[in-house]
């Protein structure tokens, strides 16, 4: 039987899934010389800036089958060559064939534009010493929380003295007011971004599931902080809390649109002093603005939403998109920042409180908190606290676990007692968390790019894994992660590096998926029933993001 070449394979594969009204582009990507590039990526766009992308294969072939039709551009990218646009039209069912040549980047300035955030920031004159507190960990534990530093829009050349306005407002927000401190940080920021091209030359490697992998994207039009997201385990729809402009974003995978309730004029305006007596509306206060951070499920089907500005706990209830009324905490934890959410078992919605040594408890039938103080710590950066940050349940036996960012600690709160045992963690500044089915608890290591694995029943053992360095001495950022449902592969949203990674714990190895967009700051990971794994994109501000349309991110690895 004559062998099929490959690129004819990719072809009659995508037409064996395609949908009954979809269209198929294929094709091959070569370089200047004719040789195939392998592992580029192929973006569709339409016109309403929803975008499908896949890579090709060592021979330079690829096929995307899409419902996405009428005029759509096309954009090819690849590291060290040049982007390359079309345009095309694709009418539905049709099949059209478009082979493509890319161009090889030349001059130090254009290679280093096109790097990442990571090898901008990697390059930074940090101060040595492991105590240093502007050494390279701490450095990146405190500035790369919230954005890229390095990006195009962060590393514009300016004097120290230019930087201390930014300086000063980030030590704020920490409670950091040296001010010697601020200038040696704002010395290091004039010395690093001098506008000078960067000669690191980092090696992206192809991973051969790279070519299966098919990444979707759908616009965020209301432009402000989009954080955290859920896939709602039935109807697939994505629900993203959006902490500066007050709402919650309903996405439609299926259709790329979204819907925008926001909490300002619904009954979230006003909060629940107390608890509700006899299922009624207690006394009502006026609202501060609310700033929704994070979300989880709980067992009546709402969404509990953790209200950074307002110091309460939001509910959603997705079955009629509506606002409930909120849940306030009591007024002497005002302003003390309820930070990540999760449900345990039993029902009761916890939260991570970031500005103060607290983890708060709220019983959604009663309406009352318990707020559990931490045991005195100690942080390892500029931070005036430790930052309780990730959060997460252990399915074996309903307990909560959670990390302290600037502390270096993780913490187990017994669910019926809510003793307190504390532990150091095996990586520095331990981020957010999950569990596997098994009951290993999994944590991002944020200040070194590290992953570690947690026996929390067998003594805390641990094991650690350093994520991929595509430069020596330039460590990833992985913000937050998840672990899918049905694979329990371990995804982790790296933010400095334009990648979402994919461990695969059998193996112990990572696979990196490039993001479409240069930019790219995802949050929270969730997973459509579909398997698809999910996450908005918001750097900070939406500028900083590569045509500054926020939006929703979701990988099917074709697996």
């Amino acid at each position: 039987m004559r062998k099929m070449p490959l690129a004819a394979g990719l072809f009659a594969a995508a037409l064996m899934t395609t949908a009954a009204n979809a269209g198929t582009l294929s094709g091959v990507v070569n370089d200047s010389a004719g040789t195939p590039v392998n592992g580029a990526m192929v973006r569709l766009t339409n016109t309403n800036n929803v975008s499908e992308s896949v890579f090709t294969n060592a021979e330079g072939a690829y096929a995307i089958t899409t419902n996405m039709s009428g005029a759509l551009s096309i954009r090819l990218r690849s590291p060290y060559f040049r982007d390359k646009h079309h345009k095309i039209k694709l009418a539905a069912k049709a099949s059209v064939s478009k082979n493509m040549i890319m161009a090889a980047m030349t001059g130090a300035a254009e290679i280093s534009d096109a790097l990442p955030a990571a090898y901008h920031f990697g390059g930074l004159p940090f101060e040595e010493g492991e105590d240093a507190d502007l050494n390279r960990y701490q450095f990146q534990r405190d500035c790369l929380s919230c954005h890229q530093l390095g990006n195009a829009f962060t590393r514009i050349p300016r004097r120290a003295n230019g930087w201390a306005a930014t300086v000063l407002r980030m030590h704020l927000y920490v409670g950091n007011f040296d001010k010697a401190l601020r200038d040696r940080r704002g010395e290091i920021l004039q010395r690093g971004f001098d506008g000078k091209p960067v000669t690191v030359r980092p090696t992206f490697p192809i991973d051969d599931d790279l070519q299966k992998a098919k990444i979707f994207e759908y616009p965020l039009l209301n432009r402000g902080v989009p954080h955290d997201a859920i896939a709602h385990p039935q109807s697939g729809l994505l629900y993203t809390v959006d902490q500066a402009l007050h709402h919650i974003s309903v996405t439609d995978p299926t259709t790329g649109k979204t819907d925008y309730i926001t909490q300002k004029g619904s009954l979230a305006d006003r909060y629940y002093v107390g608890a509700p007596a006899n299922n009624q509306l207690a006394q009502f206060v006026p609202s501060k603005r609310d700033g929704p951070h994070s979300l989880d499920r709980g067992n009546d089907g709402m969404y509990y939403v953790s209200n950074t500005g307002s110091t309460s706990i939001g509910v959603f209830n997705p079955a009629n998109n509506q606002w409930l009324p909120s849940h306030r905490l009591p007024e002497q934890y005002h302003g003390h920042y309820p930070h990540t959410v999760r449900v345990n078992g039993a029902g009761m919605v916890y939260f991570t409180m970031a500005a103060a040594e607290h983890v708060g408890r709220l019983d959604p039938v009663s309406g009352s908190f318990n707020i559990i103080a931490l045991p005195e710590g100690k942080s390892g950066g500029v931070f005036a606290g430790t930052q309780p940050y990730g959060i997460d349940v252990n399915p074996t036996d309903d307990s909560i676990w959670y990390s302290r960012l600037f502390g270096d600690k993780i913490g187990r709160i017994d669910p019926i007692t809510l003793a307190v045992t504390e532990y150091d963690s095996p990586v520095r500044g331990p981020r957010r968390m999950r569990f596997d089915n098994s009951g290993n608890l999994w944590v991002s290591g944020y200040s070194l790019g590290k992953l570690a694995r947690i026996d929390v029943g067998k003594g805390f053992e641990s094991k650690v894994y350093d994520m991929p360095e595509y430069a020596p001495g330039y460590r990833p950022a992985p913000y937050a992660l998840a672990v899918h449902p049905s694979t329990q592969e371990i995804w982790l949203n790296e933010n400095m590096t334009d990648r979402m990674y994919r461990f695969i714990p059998s193996e112990e190895r990572f696979v990196a998926y490039p993001m479409p967009l240069s930019g790219t700051y995802t949050r929270d990971t969730t997973f459509l029933p579909d398997g698809r794994v999910c996450a908005a994109n918001n750097p900070i501000p939406a500028p900083a993001l590569e045509g500054g349309i926020l939006e929703i991110i979701c990988i099917d690895t074709g697996s």
